[in-house]
């Protein structure tokens, strides 16, 4: 430290002084940075002394002779240099709160230190320094600058200092402005304004005080006095128990009785006691409105002397006003301790009891802190439980004007037994109860040690949700503000995230810590959540974060991140939305991932590729289309880990697969996969031992049949996965899988090793069993019946129709023509015409009849379209199964496929020498009207079938007679719109109608 300066420079030589005034600025310099207060004055007086040295260290070298005015600038700089020294240590270990409250006091020091600084540097005498220029520059330019300069107490300080000389003045003894008060400091000084620091802080100030009476420093002991008094109201500046032993060691000094006004408080005008006493020129006191009415009337006389009154001076009686006060104070506190016991008795005196501490406490603070200093508290917690309304109302009010801005009362009511829980059960009540509830509980959540027992009460932060979104806006605020005070634990915003309100969730996940971040995508990972919770949670922001996570070094946390995405990506649109954000790529990276530490991942990844696939499913036709798994390479890889996973990753990526193959690239992707060599595998996994996998490599095998090449499946189906798949036909019990197993054998191309493996399998009577039976009721039921008839068709063709009608089939399919779906009857119908198809060559001639004829019974009748002996099972005649009508019925359905396969069925019955008896039967069957009627399909297929069967009708005169009128307008419409073939059929028609002649240019 710099040896203490001289207080006069001239016994010294000036580069000796000047050399100590330079060390000392050079401790100011670094010590400026250690203050505790008014840091940017210090440093700002600092720069300019730390440009003060390269000056002082010239003059130094100069070796300068003395002369009266260089030994003046010399003492005063080495006076402001020691002075401003001493405020810096002085500001660098005093109490803030003492540094503060003196503030103003410390800038003027700092102002007037730098303009006497500016005054010596002014003095110098330049001129006979022999100086550089620049060094003269600088001088003048730093006396200049400091001159100006101006400190200032900042704006939240003069705030305090102004609040300070208010109360003092108005002698404001009210708790709540003392609390305020000291958190106007705290945040001034920058302390924390928990209790313990303030009281902290409050007892180093009183210490100080100490100290300035140990200086003899009276006028500042004194006004320090008057502030230690009105900072003491704050909670703070005590403990509960030293205001506790405070009040009763006066409450019990006052007696228990109350005493009566002395004379001297009544107004001689009014008669009442007096509020705001004030004296007037005569020297009697009355009260300020009371007066002021009287000179206002007109009166300038002393209403009780009836002397003249100088009506301008009216002095305030602060004795009395004070008397009167203590008074006041005195009856009151023993009208306070004196009424707890009438809350004990019936409804009608509580609620009295109750009305009368309200109006006490809305009096004054102090009233409200003897009620608490009383004990009332742990008696108006009970009356929570009271059945009568209006006294739980009262009830709340009450502790509402006891714990603002009261930590005490707080703590007080947080202290008693199911306190807490019982204004949480007020916020189940009716609509007043509830705001009042939720008022006292916001109140009570600014204190932390109360704010932790709130969110743990059962079903609080429920309610808090469901008030947040009342149609009360004050309680709707005061809802969502309390849930904001609670949302400090992690716990708290997890329940609030489970009632449907993911604020605070979210923006943990979005910025909070890691950790924090781990816990929150836990929680969405966990949780229950309905559709509309996933779907609100992708709105307000969860997918960025969550998609951040995947790309995080931790394994936990990508592994948390991934459950969520799983979690909410069940619900089709969030999958939608995921796809667009690009989470694709990254849950494909990581499930791709060749280190062994990942494999833990692979079940939530798998299963959340499968739900983004099946989201592909729900999308709208006026949506932009959003695609999945296009690459091949991620096809190829994906479908290889079917063989190398657990059986849960398994499944589910044969689901995804399966969901890929019924989409609108359906076909793409079925060719990927059989690229891929898919049908081995699967044809493997049929025998799976975990039925699951089995299960849903059998769907997946299923639509892969579908339009597979002849090669692929002789080279990939052998006799023994044909036993497989019969097998589980048989034994499964799973109806979608049994399903599945028929779309194979449905699928599956016709080609003669393959159908017969199935044959001899037994599959036939295997179908038609099931066709038969009625085992088909569950929600599978019309997929398994459209595969059934699928699979039998098979066993249709000539070398298998024998045997497959002979299992009665033949009436079955007749039955599913009318009951069955769509596709159903579609494919009954095609099956029906194979059969029919033979039925020519099956017809067995009639018998002639022998002997005379007249005396022989007579002979049978032949069927009318084949001319021979005809029956279902042994000539699969569709007149004799009753078949003609169902398949008339068909061509009206909208359905083109279901109609031509129908169509298809009836035109066996007009092939080549049938159509005079085939044609009667359809005439019969009102079959040609319906034909004529397909000619407006929209299927150029349909139209082309019907335009030939109608071609070969009307070749008969009866049926061109009866139906070409009918028929014409169709026909010419073809002829205009209809594509070259379709035109030609159509002319041709109207030639046999006689509408064109044979030269048409239609030909």
């Amino acid at each position: 430290m710099a040896v203490d300066l001289v207080s006069s420079a001239s016994s010294v030589p000036a580069s000796e002084a000047l050399s100590q005034a330079v060390e000392a600025i050079l401790e100011i310099v670094v010590a400026a940075n250690n203050v505790l207060v008014k840091k940017d004055s210090f440093t700002e007086l600092a720069n300019y002394l730390e440009r003060l040295v390269p000056v002082l260290n010239e003059l130094i070298k100069k070796n300068v002779d003395h002369s009266e005015s260089l030994n003046n600038a010399i003492e005063i700089l080495c006076r402001e240099t020691k002075a401003a020294k001493q405020l810096v240590l002085d500001c660098s270990k005093k109490s803030k709160v003492y540094l503060l409250l003196n503030c103003q006091t410390i800038v003027k020091r700092l102002e007037a230190t730098s303009k006497e600084i500016s005054t010596a540097l002014s003095i110098l005498p330049l001129a006979t320094l022999d100086l550089s220029s620049s060094i003269v520059e600088e001088i003048e330019k730093l006396g200049e600058i400091m001159q100006r300069a101006e400190f200032r107490a900042a704006v939240s300080e003069e705030e305090v200092m102004k609040k300070i000389e208010s109360g003092i003045q108005e002698r404001n003894v009210d708790r709540s402005y003392a609390n305020k008060l000291m958190v106007l400091i705290a945040e001034a000084v920058g302390i924390s304004t928990e209790r313990s620091a303030l009281k902290k802080e409050f007892e180093e100030f009183k210490s100080e005080i100490e100290n300035a009476r140990l200086r003899k420093e009276k006028a500042e002991a004194i006004q320090m006095d008057q502030i230690i008094a009105l900072l003491e109201r704050a909670d703070a500046a005590s403990s509960p128990k030293e205001k506790e032993m405070k009040y009763f060691t006066k409450r019990n000094s006052l007696g228990s009785q109350p005493l009566e006004p002395l004379q001297s408080f009544y107004c001689p005008i009014t008669r009442d006691v007096m509020m705001d006493p004030v004296e007037t020129s005569s020297g009697q006191t009355f009260e300020r409105s009371a007066i002021e009415k009287w000179f206002a009337d007109g009166n300038s006389l002393c209403p009780l002397t009836m002397t003249a009154l100088d009506t301008s001076v009216l002095r305030p009686n602060k004795t009395l006003r004070q008397s009167i006060e203590e008074w006041k104070d005195r009856n009151t506190m023993i009208m306070i301790a004196s009424m707890k016991q009438k809350l004990n008795s019936d409804d009608e005196e509580v609620l009295h009891t109750l009305g009368e501490l309200q109006d006490l406490c809305e009096q004054r603070d102090q009233h409200r802190e003897w009620v608490i200093l009383e004990n009332y508290v742990p008696t108006l917690t009970q009356l929570l439980g009271a059945k009568n309304r209006e006294i739980r109302r009262h009830v709340l009010i009450m502790l509402c004007i006891l714990a603002k801005d009261s930590d005490d009362a707080k703590e007080r009511i947080m202290r008693v037994e199911n306190a807490i829980d019982s204004i949480v059960r007020s916020l189940g009540r009716r609509p007043e109860e509830q705001k009042l509830a939720v008022t006292l509980l916001l109140e009570l959540s600014q204190y932390n040690l109360v704010r932790n027992f709130i969110g743990k009460v059962q079903g609080c932060i429920l309610l808090l949700v469901t008030m947040s979104n009342s149609n009360d806006n004050q309680a709707s605020r005061d809802a969502q503000e309390l849930l904001e005070n609670l949302s400090f634990s992690d716990e708290n915003v997890i329940q609030m995230a489970k009632a449907n309100y993911f604020k605070h969730l979210l923006q943990r996940l979005s910025t909070g810590p890691e950790e924090v971040k781990k816990t929150m995508a836990g929680s969405l990972a966990e949780m229950e959540l309905t559709d509309h919770n996933k779907e609100s949670l992708l709105e307000v922001g969860a997918l960025g974060p969550l998609l951040d996570l995947l790309s995080h070094d931790d394994i936990h946390m990508k592994e948390v991140a991934i459950r969520a995405l799983r979690n909410l990506s069940t619900l089709p649109q969030n999958g939608l939305q995921m796809i667009r954000a690009g989470a694709e790529r990254p849950l494909l990276d990581l499930l791709f991932h060749p280190s062994s530490s990942y494999l833990s991942l692979h079940e939530d990844i798998a299963a959340t590729i499968m739900h983004l696939a099946a989201s592909t499913l729900s999308q709208d036709s006026d949506q932009i289309s959003v695609s999945f798994l296009e690459l091949d390479e991620d096809v190829f890889k994906l479908f290889s880990l079917v063989s190398l996973t657990r059986p849960d990753v398994q499944q589910s990526i044969l689901r995804t697969f399966h969901i890929l193959c019924q989409s609108n690239s359906s076909t793409n992707n079925k060719f990927k996969l059989i690229q891929s060599t898919a049908m081995p595998v699967l044809i493997q996994l049929c025998e799976h031992e975990n039925v699951m996998v089995r299960a849903n490599a059998v769907k997946l095998f299923c639509c892969l049949a579908e339009g597979v090449d002849e090669a692929t499946v002789l080279e990939h189906v052998s006799q023994k996965s044909i036993e497989t798949l019969l097998r589980i036909i048989k034994s499964s019990n799973d109806e979608e899988e049994i399903a599945s197993a028929m779309g194979i054998i449905s699928n599956l191309p016709e080609i003669q090793p393959i159908t017969k493996w199935f044959f001899e399998a037994g599959a036939p009577p295997t179908i038609i069993n099931f066709l038969n039976n009625g085992k088909q009721n569950g929600p599978r039921k019309n997929q398994l019946i459209e595969n059934s008839v699928g699979a039998i068709c098979r066993f249709t063709v000539l070398e298998w129709q024998k045997s497959t009608a002979e299992a009665g089939v033949i009436p079955i399919l007749v039955k599913l023509l009318t009951i069955g779906t769509t596709l159903t009857k579609q494919r009954a119908a095609r099956a029906l015409a194979r059969f029919s198809a033979s039925s020519p060559g099956l017809s067995r001639p009639m018998p002639r009849r022998k002997g005379m004829w007249c005396f022989s019974a007579p002979s049978e009748t032949g069927c009318p379209v084949h001319g021979g002996f005809c029956t279902t099972v042994s000539s699969f005649c569709l007149v004799q199964a009753e078949a003609i009508e169902p398949l008339v019925r068909i061509l009206g359905e909208p359905d083109p496929g279901a109609c031509e396969a129908s169509l298809d069925a009836i035109l066996t019955l007009i092939e080549g020498e049938r159509l005079q008896s085939g044609s009667k039967v359809l005439g019969d069957a009102n079959a040609i009207k319906p034909i004529i009627q397909l000619l407006g399909s929209p299927s150029p297929s349909l139209q082309e079938k019907s335009l030939n069967a109608l071609e070969r009708i009307f070749r008969l005169i009866e049926f061109k007679q009866k139906y070409g009128a009918f028929a014409q307008m169709p026909l010419v419409d073809l002829t205009q719109r209809g594509n070259g073939s379709v035109k030609s059929l159509a002319a041709r028609i109207l030639a046999h109608l006689n509408v064109l002649h044979d030269q048409s240019s239609y030909f």
